[in-house]
């Protein structure tokens, strides 16, 4: 059996976010988000589950992180819901929903277990989205003041920030197909968003920079692979859209100050109204990059393909089947998109910041699940992620989707990505055989193949 080893500063972690673990939706002065909001419409959420109770993380704080330590966990990527620490969104700070926050890095530390703080995983604030969202430009000084807030609070203690974990989702599936809180189906909405959480970031960054703390700071986009459905011109034209609203319109902005000239002149009367200075605001150097993958998709050319005329079509690599969220599993998609980035915005400091998948959980008489099938999915695309890195590619961290089961979103709690299963009952933690693993591969840096 042969071992590859990753560098010797490699970061290994685990991941979750805010509103899918920590319930306790409005207790200690927290205010309305969207997804509790949204959660409440019929027919939008599978079951009609929410995230009232999630995992009950809240309370149960001090028991996930002493787990985390159990399962020798160095590195733990949590989110923070601005929401709990303004519940107007903007104005008076809620001092019980910020000491949460503090409580959390303290536990982590005390625990020898790093943080990274994502400040914006989808979970806005009710208040200003009853001012228009994200559409309006002024969401995006708030955000800054936020980000201020949290870093006063806490950037002495934590090294490594997120702004925004997968903003093309906030932009996309929040205002564009309208699958995701706050529920509203308008390009434009979805295009000014987009523009509008680039612009947060920035000026977060700068907030940051001006406060002068000792640290880092990034942003994580989900870049999933895409493949044209054959070599003919539309379908391959169809991938080039698809691929510009994914890829192009994050990571341009972010490293050459532009937007993609024909993804402008595609989307027409979609296109944000953009300010003089905002390219210099959101182009500003940045620690990192957060990639986020999980699967690649066939794109095929569809007339009735919504605005990008596209379909896609989950694609499995040869011997792989589907998980759970009947996603294809391609491991080397992995290495693909960090190639991508690589050999197209100077090869930036990547943390690969969530891969993961739901898989059919059996648990035993005991509640333990043998989950093979995850340890198989993890290992291939960690070996995908070093094949990269021995090609030159800038990777210093991976962290696993996630360490708990949690509410999935418009799935609710259908599917488990966790690699400790809750009994939602009980609120039983009982790690999974991939728990295990992932505990072997972090103390020996290294995995078998």
């Amino acid at each position: 059996m042969m071992q590859l080893t990753f560098p010797n500063d490699f970061l290994w972690g685990v991941a979750a976010s805010a509103y899918q673990i920590e319930g306790a939706y409005n207790e200690d002065g927290k205010g309305e988000s969207i997804w509790d909001r949204f959660t409440r419409w019929p027919a939008h959420i599978l079951n009609g589950d929410n995230g009232n109770v999630a995992c009950d993380h809240y309370h149960r704080m001090p028991e996930d992180v002493a787990l985390m330590k159990g399962l020798g966990i160095p590195l733990y990527s949590f989110t923070i819901s601005w929401s709990r620490v303004i519940p107007q969104g903007h104005g008076a700070v809620n001092e019980k929903g910020l000491d949460f926050y503090d409580r959390l890095v303290d536990e982590l530390l005390l625990a020898d277990i790093q943080p990274l703080a994502t400040l914006y995983h989808w979970e806005f604030p009710q208040a200003l989205e009853d001012l228009s969202g994200w559409p309006n430009r002024d969401v995006t000084d708030w955000y800054a003041d936020y980000a201020r807030v949290v870093f006063e609070k806490l950037a002495d203690k934590v090294k490594i920030f997120s702004t925004f974990c997968e903003p093309w989702v906030s932009a996309f599936l929040g205002y564009g197909t309208g699958l995701h809180a706050p529920g509203i189906c308008d390009y434009s909405k979805a295009y000014q968003t987009a523009h509008h959480l680039l612009l947060a970031h920035g000026k977060a960054v700068q907030a940051y920079r001006e406060g002068g703390h000792d640290g880092q700071i990034g942003m994580a986009l989900n870049l999933n692979g895409l493949i044209p459905a054959s070599e003919s011109e539309e379908d391959r034209a169809a991938t080039q859209r698809v691929h510009d609203e994914t890829h192009a319109l994050f990571l341009d902005p972010l490293y050459n100050g532009t937007y993609t000239e024909a993804l402008y002149e595609y989307v027409g009367p979609h296109q944000p109204k953009v300010q003089t200075d905002d390219a210099k605001i959101i182009s500003q150097p940045i620690d990192f990059l957060g990639l986020n993958y999980y699967n690649t998709d066939y794109v095929k050319f569809d007339l009735f393909g919504g605005l990008n005329k596209a379909r896609l079509i989950p694609y499995s690599a040869p011997g792989w089947g589907r998980t759970e969220m009947n996603w294809g599993i391609d491991p080397d998609g992995i290495k693909r998109e960090v190639l991508y980035v690589k050999e197209n915005y100077g090869n930036p400091k990547i943390y690969l910041m969530e891969n993961g998948c739901a898989m059919p959980d059996v648990p035993d008489e005991n509640g333990f699940v043998t989950d093979w099938d995850r340890i198989n999915f993890l290992r291939a695309h960690i070996r995908s992620l070093h094949e990269a890195i021995e090609q030159g590619a800038n990777v210093h961290g991976y962290f696993a989707w996630s360490i708990l089961d949690n509410f999935e979103w418009e799935r609710g709690y259908s599917r488990r990505f966790g690699l400790v299963r809750v009994d939602y009952e009980t609120m039983e933690r009982i790690p999974k055989q991939s728990a295990y693993w992932y505990r072997d591969v972090i103390a020996s840096n290294a995995i078998s193949i």
